[in-house]
């Protein structure tokens, strides 16, 4: 029990409090003479602890082994009074703050970069970086006066230090809404409130990388956004081939078009960018809102079968047009209920992919 204690409460040691209260109560060292670069994140994976210390020295004898699942012990059994848990959750979560926990961020900058979308780099303090680690997407609810909370996923890779990108569309205000337009009307130094949101899963799995050998990603207008900081952490941390498709209604607003651009530009041969005009007409670019034509050009081929995903995210009306309404389950009380991907629909089914091959946002 002391080492699955043990395991849940220093799975991630990102900060120098997390390493000094691990090797407090491990009894480890750095090996003299060690040329190892400081230890950023230590991952303890049970029931061997001894075998993934490294960079650390190893204990090599029974004595020691003895002491350490001892310790082990001793940091289950601390763990569970609640001072232990308050600076557990304090100075081992170099990750997110818990997702139910309300905290302040502030705008550091707020950029203009279309006719109606803005791009916020927002600074927070007491964690190293806003994710939950660097692999998985990270979500935030945000909320503003007298609104309802908008969800948002910031364009930033998830481990960025300190702060994060959010990419907002400035809709009119309007009776429960208008978060986007309460975001863009911020300047440097206001603060707004939001949480970060539990881990999305991806078909059973919140996992995206090593997953697929080919991925896809439909994007209308800022649905761009939750996309971007997929499409980093698939070209930084997997070996899949990318094939973006990104839809806006003329060139001026389409969103991250210089960033797209330049990762094409960095990574030839994985990723392969496609860009449609809904009200004009432009050389080099596809025309209309999508069709089963455009998306067998522009996607990866669905005979590839469990080989690829391709991922859809906009407004409404936009995903179900590629893949179906998002439906949600049913509560006892008529409340909202938890999304659910229901049936695919719409172009990319008539295109040939099957409900396991296509996730909606």
């Amino acid at each position: 029990h002391g080492l699955e204690r043990a395991h849940h409460i220093t799975r991630t040691v990102s900060d120098d409090l997390g390493r000094k209260l691990l090797v407090q109560f491990l009894g480890l060292e750095k090996a003299e003479g060690s040329s190892s670069r400081p230890l950023d994140r230590l991952e303890i994976e049970t029931p061997m602890l001894a075998g993934a210390l490294t960079p650390m020295r190893r204990p090599s004898s029974p004595a020691v082994v003895g002491a350490l699942l001892a310790s082990a012990t001793s940091i289950g059994r601390a763990a569970s009074s609640p001072a232990a848990e308050t600076q557990t959750a304090e100075c081992l979560t170099g990750s997110a703050s818990f997702p139910e926990e309300l905290q302040t961020y502030h705008v550091m900058n707020n950029t203009r970069v279309s006719p109606d979308s803005n791009i916020l780099r927002v600074g927070f303090q007491g964690r190293n970086y806003l994710g939950f680690d660097d692999r998985t997407p990270t979500c935030i609810s945000v909320y503003s006066p007298n609104a309802k909370a908008k969800s948002y996923s910031p364009i930033s890779l998830p481990d960025e230090r300190g702060t994060f990108e959010l990419l907002v569309k400035s809709y009119p205000m309007r009776p429960g809404g208008g978060v986007g337009a309460y975001l863009c009307s911020l300047n440097a130094g206001d603060t707004f409130e939001a949480k970060v949101k539990s881990k999305r899963v991806v078909h059973r799995s919140s996992d995206i990388v090593g997953r697929w050998s080919q991925v896809g990603l439909v994007a209308g207008g800022t649905g761009i956004a939750p996309l971007y900081q997929l499409l980093q952490i698939l070209l930084r941390d997997d070996t899949s081939v990318i094939s973006v498709l990104s839809i806006n209604k003329r060139e001026e607003d389409i969103l991250l078009k210089t960033e797209l651009d330049e990762l094409a530009r960095k990574h030839p041969g994985r990723l392969r960018l496609t860009y449609s005009l809904t009200d004009e007409n432009k050389p080099g670019y596809e025309s209309g809102r999508g069709n089963v034509e455009m998306a067998l050009r522009a996607l990866p081929k669905p005979s590839l079968k469990r080989e690829v995903m391709v991922f859809v995210c906009g407004k409404d009306g936009f995903v179900e047009s590629y893949g179906g309404r998002v439906e949600r389950e049913k509560t006892s009380d008529g409340s909202k209920g938890k999304k659910i991907q229901g049936p695919l629909l719409g172009i990319l089914k008539d295109a040939g992919f099957d409900e396991s091959q296509v996730f909606k946002y």
